[in-house]
């Protein structure tokens, strides 16, 4: 029976050790609480870091950790070294993602050493995640620090169903570009079948990447990356509303907590919630404060800002920085407006227990909430669900992920303080019935997607997630030396291989001219032709001039510009076909017109054919320009040979007649051969795949419909497969 696998970067259980042993401590935040009951009652295991670092502990220790957790809590603990903590999770997770990820791009640190702990601890994660996996299985991955782990279990595993959540926000494609390993990172979360994120503005932040830097577009959020299809959608987290909704004031409070609420009866009372964090913009929310009571004078010693603020990573410069400007700006507003009966500003730098959270949101007029960027906040809907009377209101930054759910809210903008201070003053007047039927509003979504719910859309959109699956020969199925393709070529006596060129043996370059051959492509074709037995025939949409110029000192046949020109090594160029250029006059200024209107769009032209490339070009303009340049195209080549093909990220016009079937078969008719193989990556290697014979090995480099044989992932999965040839070679030789 198949059963689920929650995967985050620590584990619902926080593991301790202390003079009196090892201690255990269940958290109680929002992830936890939303992932419960699935946790609890069914067939699920939850992998993360327990908290304490391997080499704190004895082998003795470590042991019992792992059987405790497993055995208590249905956990598996994934050991984490001090090295790993703080290289890969103080150093790359929160230097280099953290602040990217929301905007802030001078924070910003590019270590190569904190990358390779990154994609260390990502392989740990999978080394202790395998073991488990079976066919079928769900796998729920959770948060910024493990974006490499989907794609790392479905190379391996391609019959389970992987979500990813990213708790964080996804930041546009301008502020996405500027990372160095940022194709990895993307192509980490394509392994999902699943990718949540918090709103919408993220999913479109993500698609947009996924489209720039990885070419691949999506059809309704659903992108069709190698195996499978991935699909992007946003989930909205909630919390456990009732729990904040129902819980008895002051029942589980501190007593101190009570007194001072006690002690703030008489005033008006703001609250803010945060942990330290420059994201958190809690600087530009103290000055705003001093604003709103310098322009506001009639509120002096009627209401009280309470700042609470959650230590976090304590000894690091730039938050002990941050703490000290707080602490001045704090100092700085009470110094110029307290009296010796009322201080405006309170500092509570502690960790709040959540029953004391609840009693002090309850007695708060105002809850001011203006995070520079935040993924979600759910401080902002705690406070909502606590308020159970209906009378609080919330000053909120545009730029929370919450802000989109709770539009009832007074909604600012972080940076302007002039906003927040008039938006304080519109809380705290806001008339009760007006105050109330926002609320009525607000309680009844949130009651209603809840922490649970979100879980449950979450995992039910996961199941119900598109099965359709390409497949994809493992590479080392087909360099076996059992396999079928592999002991067909040891045996033969007369080889033709046929290989396409661009996206096959060469990977797409963002110019034509830029896929030169280098030594290592150069290098294994002499080995490929070495072996007398073998025929090597390069067959490329290239021009003629181009790839003699690339591959002509090479003992290999080259059919160019789709099968209209043949080389034999040592030989002249012949045309295949008899034909004229007149039809250029008519295409070129169509071509022409659109490359103006296209920037970074440019014409290719060859012999007998003229070829529009756009893979330079933004996505969104060059897809609405392909169309338009397609159907002109189309409609003025109707009487003419020629016809319009349409490729990977280019459009070419050329004499109908000829494609890469032609030239396969000018090769093929020249001799017998008893193995054919042939490699291609587009729709213009199909026609060379219909042309083989019975009996042939095809081979599809990608995701499109093909009729090849075998599918592999990329250029170097074919290169990989051609060297394996060339050993095969080698190996028939050395036993002659």
């Amino acid at each position: 029976m198949s059963k689920t696998i929650f995967v985050s970067n620590r584990l619902p259980v926080t593991v301790s050790k202390s003079d009196s042993g090892l201690d255990y401590k269940e958290s109680i935040g929002g992830l936890a609480t939303g992932l419960k009951s699935y946790h609890e009652q069914g067939d699920t295991i939850w992998a993360g870091w327990p908290g304490v670092a391997q080499d704190q502990l004895s082998e003795e220790e470590l042991s019992s950790v792992a059987d405790t957790l497993k055995k208590d809590y249905k956990c598996l603990a994934v050991p984490l070294t001090e090295e790993d903590i703080e290289m890969y999770y103080h150093g790359f997770c929160n230097e280099t993602i953290w602040p990217l990820f929301h905007y802030f791009t001078s924070a910003v640190e590019y270590r190569s050493k904190t990358w390779e702990a990154y994609q260390r601890v990502n392989r740990k994660f999978f080394d202790a995640v395998a073991p488990l996996i079976e066919d079928g299985d769900t796998i729920w991955i959770h948060d910024y620090q493990l974006m490499l782990l989907p794609q790392m279990i479905r190379e391996k595993y391609n019959d389970v169903k992987i979500g990813f959540f990213l708790h964080i926000p996804f930041p546009s494609f301008e502020i996405y570009r500027l990372l160095i390993w940022r194709k990895e990172l993307l192509q980490g979360l394509l392994g999902a079948n699943l990718i949540g994120f918090h709103t919408y503005d993220y999913v479109r932040h993500f698609l947009s990447s996924v489209r720039r830097l990885l070419g691949h577009e999506h059809n309704l959020y659903k992108i069709q990356f190698e195996t499978h299809i991935a699909q992007v959608d946003a989930f909205p987290m909630g919390i456990d509303y009732d729990y904040f909704a129902k819980t008895p004031t002051g029942e589980k409070a501190s007593q101190e907590s009570m007194d001072f609420i006690e002690s703030t009866k008489n005033l008006r009372n703001i609250i803010s919630v945060d942990r330290l964090d420059y994201t958190k913009g809690i600087p530009d929310r103290i000055k705003a404060f001093k604003h709103f009571l310098a322009k506001y004078p009639e509120y002096h010693e009627k209401v009280r800002l309470n700042l609470i603020i959650a230590p976090s990573r304590v000894g690091i410069e730039k938050y002990d920085n941050l703490k000290r400007e707080i602490e001045e700006l704090v100092s700085e507003v009470n110094g110029e407006y307290g009296t010796f009966s009322w201080m405006p500003v309170w500092f509570f730098f502690r960790t709040v227990s959540q029953d004391d959270l609840i009693a002090f949101y309850r007695n708060s007029d105002v809850l001011l909430v203006t995070p520079l960027r935040d993924g979600m906040n759910l401080v902002a809907k705690e406070y909502i669900a606590s308020r159970t009377d209906l009378k609080g209101m919330i000053v909120m930054s545009e730029t929370a992920g919450a802000a989109s759910e709770l539009g009832e809210a007074v909604i600012v903008n972080p940076n302007d303080h002039e906003a927040i201070a008039s938006g304080i003053k519109m809380a705290l007047e806001m008339p009760e019935d007006d105050k109330m039927d926002r609320n009525r509003n607000m309680h009844r979504r949130l009651s209603r997607y809840n922490v649970k719910f979100w879980a449950e859309e979450f995992l039910n959109t996961l199941w119900a997630a598109p099965q359709e699956r390409i497949h994809t020969e493992p590479l080392n199925k087909l360099t076996s030396g059992s396999s079928e393709l592999e002991q067909a070529y040891r045996s033969a006596s007369n080889r033709v291989l046929f290989l396409d060129y661009d996206g096959t043996l060469v990977g797409f370059k963002p110019t034509p001219d830029q896929a030169r051959p280098d030594k290592e492509l150069k290098l294994l074709l002499a080995n490929l032709t070495a072996d007398p037995k073998n025929t090597v025939v390069i067959i490329t949409g290239r021009d003629r001039f181009t790839a003699e110029k690339w591959l002509g000192d090479l003992d290999v046949t080259i059919v160019a510009a789709h099968g209209l020109w043949l080389r034999k090594p040592g030989s002249e160029w012949v045309m295949t076909l008899n034909m004229d250029n007149e039809w250029k006059e008519t295409i070129r200024p169509i071509m022409e017109t659109y490359t103006d209107r296209t920037p970074g769009s440019l014409i290719e032209e060859k012999d007998y054919s003229i070829a529009w490339h756009y893979r330079q070009s933004e996505p969104e303009i060059a897809g609405l320009k392909r169309n338009e340049l397609k159907e002109a195209l189309m409609s003025v080549t109707q009487s003419m040979t020629v016809g319009v093909l349409d490729g990977n990220k280019v459009i070419e016009v050329k004499d109908s007649r000829v494609n890469k079937g032609h030239g396969a078969h000018l090769v093929l008719n020249q001799g017998e051969h008893d193995f054919v193989f042939a490699a291609g990556d587009d729709r213009t290697d199909e026609d060379m795949f219909a042309a083989l014979p019975e009996g042939s090995y095809s081979v599809k480099i990608g995701k499109e419909v093909t009729a090849a044989k075998y599918r592999l992932k990329s250029s170097n999965d074919i290169r990989a497969l051609l060297g394996r040839f060339t050993e095969v070679s080698g190996e028939v030789t050395t036993n002659q």
